[in-house]
């Protein structure tokens, strides 16, 4: 008789998911053959950073630089 103690136990197969398209592509935009960035660089940084949209706020993931929108009435 073979005892299963100290086996681990098998793991199930999992299905491989599709590769989802980045999200960088909704940063730029095509016009007469040339990219043109729709978002601002961060001060501090400089290029190659650019500042994530908040409703109130942009906002650099590397540093943490803020800008605050002004607030419409």
């Amino acid at each position: 008789m073979a005892d299963d103690k100290g086996k681990k136990p098998q793991q199930q197969k999992t299905q491989k998911k599709p590769n989802k398209r980045g999200k960088a592509y909704k940063n730029y935009e095509v016009k007469s053959g040339s990219l043109t960035r729709k978002t601002t660089f961060c001060p501090k940084c400089g290029p190659g950073f650019s500042l994530a949209n908040h409703k109130t706020r942009h906002t650099c993931g590397n540093c943490g630089y803020t800008e605050f929108m002004k607030k419409e009435k």
